[in-house]
C-alpha cells in the first residue's frame, strides 16, 4: 500500500504503482465514445497515463488541459487521461474545453485501479483514483511513475515528458 495525503490528511491506497523498468500490466478502458481503450492495442506507442480522481475537480481539469497541450507536440506518443469518471462526463468535459490531443479513459467496467496500485482502499475517496503518472514506452515497459503526495497538487509535467 502506499500512502498519499488529502488535504493534508493520510489515506491508502490498494497497492504501489508498477515498478519502473518493468512490464506495464494490460487494462481495458472504456473512452468517451463507449469504445475500449487497452495498453496491448497500443503496442508500439509511447504511453503517458495522467491518472486522477474526477474531471470534476480543479486540479484534475487542470492536469487534463496541460497534458492536452504538451501532447500536441509528442511523436509516437498517446496521452490517456485517466478516471472513475464515466465516459460522459469525460467527454463532456474534453468538448466543452475543446481537447483533442488526449484520450479519457473510464475505469467503471475495470480492474485498473487495483492492477496499478492507485485505487484508494481508504477516506472519502475509496474507489476512486489516486493522482498518478506512469510512462509507458513502445516496448510496454515503464519508464516513469509519479504518485503525487498530496492529491491536491499537480503532477510533475516536465518530468514524465522527460522520460519519453
Amino acid at each position: 500500500m502506499a500512502t498519499v495525503t488529502l488535504q493534508g490528511n493520510e489515506f491508502e491506497t490498494l497497492g504501489e504503482l508498477p515498478a519502473v523498468g518493468s512490464q506495464a500490466p494490460d487494462f481495458q478502458l472504456v473512452s468517451a465514445d463507449l469504445s475500449t481503450v487497452s495498453l496491448s492495442e497500443l503496442s508500439g506507442k509511447n504511453v503517458v497515463l495522467n491518472i486522477f480522481p474526477s474531471v470534476d475537480t480543479g486540479t484534475c481539469a487542470t492536469s487534463v488541459r496541460k497534458f492536452n497541450e504538451k501532447a500536441a507536440g509528442l511523436d509516437n506518443t498517446v496521452v490517456i487521461c485517466v478516471s472513475a469518471d464515466l465516459p460522459f462526463a469525460a467527454g463532456r468535459f474534453c468538448g466543452a474545453e475543446g481537447i483533442e490531443n488526449v484520450t479519457t479513459g473510464s475505469t467503471f467496467r475495470s480492474s485498473f485501479g487495483k492492477d496499478y496500485g492507485v485505487e484508494f482502499a481508504t477516506g472519502p475517496l475509496t474507489g476512486i483514483l489516486s493522482r498518478s503518472v506512469v510512462v509507458i514506452d513502445t516496448s510496454g515497459k515503464v519508464i516513469y511513475t509519479q504518485q503525487v503526495a498530496e492529491t491536491t497538487d499537480e503532477p510533475d509535467y516536465d518530468a514524465a515528458l522527460a522520460a519519453l
